[in-house]
């Protein structure tokens, strides 16, 4: 099953990225996937968008994020086949049991987005839930969550063999991990998929909890948000701050050190922030910095947009 990309490049090394806010941030997309068309040379050329992920808000099996996205998903199906990118649903809730298979609303838009069949996918943790996609909605591809939080490299070594993933998203502190990074064959390669601007806290030990909190939300259980105990954590998300993680992942490092490695996938997290935030991670990490001020205006300028 061939990932579905929107330039593909001739014989060279690519990128391929996986964007944050398939339902959060469709109008930004739909403004900005125009320009990528039709400006491709304000891009970077050794790199393409893969794949858009996202959930709609109050999603049982949602995960990872508290969704808020409204948009409509016809519309954004619509959107990403026009431009031939993948469109991934975000179900990575930890805690379904047998009773929340049959939610109603899950499996509609399962049904919906598997009928472009290979294309679109569905980011998953629990289990339970793979096995019940793999027999119902067989067209949708798997990615394993980053909320598994494999730290352990055997664990996601592991994990790479299963053959139920086309992709696995390691923990983000396994990134830096060179030497056994480089043991990987390459189809163990081809399905690594990292997250490159997390600004979690590198020595967090409660990741695991803030998603289950996350999960059990999800699930209708009235809890407050879980209290993130870093010191840094009081400010909200900083992208100056998340380039000095130590597991950040930039621009030259994925052209110096990932490609070379034989490495290609790289997603950028960001599904609980504001559009003008993620419009910064499409102009760091897909645009020319001599064509940003142009993407920015034709963005801004944009009167259906509201970016703040």
């Amino acid at each position: 099953m061939d990932n579905i990309h929107l330039i593909k490049e001739d014989k060279k090394p690519a990128a391929h990225y996986h964007l944050p806010g398939l339902f959060e941030f469709y109008e930004l997309y739909k403004v900005f996937l125009p320009l990528f068309r039709e400006h491709r040379d304000w891009f970077y050329d050794h790199c393409d968008i893969a794949s858009v992920y996202g959930a709609p808000q109050d999603c049982l099996w949602g995960g990872g994020r508290a969704a808020f996205g409204d948009a409509d998903a016809g519309d954004v199906l619509a959107l990403m086949r026009e431009y031939g990118i993948s469109a991934r649903l975000t179900f990575s809730n930890s805690l379904l049991k047998e009773e929340h298979l049959s939610d109603k609303r899950c499996n509609s838009l399962c049904a919906l987005f598997e009928k472009s069949p290979g294309q679109n996918g569905v980011i998953v943790h629990s289990d339970l839930l793979a096995e019940y996609l793999k027999r119902s909605f067989p067209g949708l591809y798997l990615i394993s969550s980053t909320t598994k939080v494999l730290t352990d490299f055997e664990d996601f070594r592991a994990e790479l063999d299963r053959s139920d993933f086309k992709f696995v998203v390691p923990d983000f502190r396994l990134n830096k991990a060179f030497e056994k990074l480089s043991s990987l064959s390459q189809g163990q390669k081809d399905k690594v998929e990292f997250l490159c601007n997390e600004c979690c806290d590198f020595n967090c030990k409660t990741r695991k909890a803030c998603y289950e909190n996350v999960s059990r939300r999800n699930l209708g259980e009235d809890l407050p948000e879980h209290r993130c105990a870093s010191p840094d954590s009081q400010g909200g998300y900083s992208f100056s701050r998340a380039m000095k993680n130590p597991a950040f992942i930039g621009i030259k490092e994925i052209k110096a050190s990932y490609l070379p490695m034989g490495f290609s996938n790289f997603k950028i997290e960001g599904r609980g922030l504001g559009s003008a935030m993620v419009l910064e991670f499409l102009l760091y990490y897909l645009t020319k910095p001599e064509h940003q001020l142009e993407v920015r205006e034709s963005i801004y300028l944009d009167s259906m947009l509201d970016l703040f």
